[in-house]
């Protein structure tokens, strides 16, 4: 948060004195009537100028660093204000939509007991979840918190989104490399129609070599875009209410299918060996 906060104090300074040179823009600006005080635990208010100011710095460190979460975040934030109301409003169209907005579920490692989810049968959701998270190396804790989506519950529609995208890559079975990401990124765009999607699928391949983005476009991208087109939102998704659920079966009632073959790094097998083990030691 450290360049987003010198970000906001530059374009604040900036603000400060062209309205001192011109009175006329502090009129507008108080007529504007921009909400100074957070909404939320975490929400940075911005005015216009603050706004537009840190989505062309955040869209710039995030082509030419994508692993700057925060900015990638901060993006996602920015620009996704026209789509969050249409997401919950097919989260209010469905029960399983509105009792995620009632209990409002977070995803992480204190909410989910992934010892619990490894000693499930394998085959069901919540043990391939575990095995996933072994194969690819990584945890729920990486989510970046919304910041700068000004209404509550469309912030919440946003955060919840970021914390199941790994759900995401579960469900698909696809690992977390670069031309997989962008391949999801597609599939997210289709499924969900966020901007923050769609500006990744369109120039996070430039990042990739002419035999990857061939491959990317000739078999991920039809099948990211007709699947994700097909199936039902995943934002209607309660993820945490179907871990024993045969994970094939949820694909079916989803409408998703599987992806060309994609390129990890970890064998199946080693994943499925530290899952079983940490199964042993939970229930040990």
């Amino acid at each position: 948060m450290s360049l987003v906060s010198s970000a906001l104090r530059a374009s604040r300074h900036t603000t400060r004195r062209a309205l001192a040179v011109a009175p006329l823009s502090l009129s507008f600006s108080s007529k504007r009537g921009v909400k100074t005080q957070p909404a939320y635990e975490g929400h940075v208010p911005l005015n216009w100028f603050e706004a537009g100011f840190l989505t062309l710095g955040s869209a710039f460190m995030s082509l030419a660093n994508p692993r700057r979460g925060d900015m990638v975040a901060a993006l996602g934030d920015l620009t996704s204000g026209p789509v969050l109301p249409r997401l919950r409003d097919a989260m209010l169209a469905s029960a399983e939509g509105r009792q995620i907005l009632r209990d409002r579920p977070r995803v992480n490692s204190e909410t989910v007991d992934m010892n619990t989810l490894a000693q499930l049968p394998e085959g069901t959701f919540g043990n391939a979840y575990v095995t996933w998270l072994e194969r690819c190396g990584v945890t729920p804790d990486t989510r970046e918190p919304v910041h700068y989506v000004d209404d509550p519950e469309l912030a919440y529609v946003m955060q919840r989104y970021r914390e199941c995208h790994d759900f995401y890559h579960c469900i698909v079975g696809m690992p977390v490399n670069v031309e997989s990401e962008l391949a999801l990124k597609f599939f997210e765009f289709a499924n969900l129609g966020l901007p923050m999607a769609g500006f990744a699928a369109a120039f996070g391949h430039l990042r990739l070599t002419h035999t990857k983005r061939e491959r990317l476009f000739r078999e991920f991208v039809p099948w990211a875009v007709k699947c994700g087109s097909s199936a039902q939102s995943l934002i209607t998704v309660y993820w945490e209410n179907r871990w024993e659920q045969n994970i094939a079966d949820m694909k079916k009632e989803f409408g998703i299918w599987d992806p060309p073959e994609p390129r990890w790094s970890r064998p199946l097998s080693e994943a499925k060996a530290a899952a079983a083990k940490r199964a042993q030691q939970a229930s040990a």
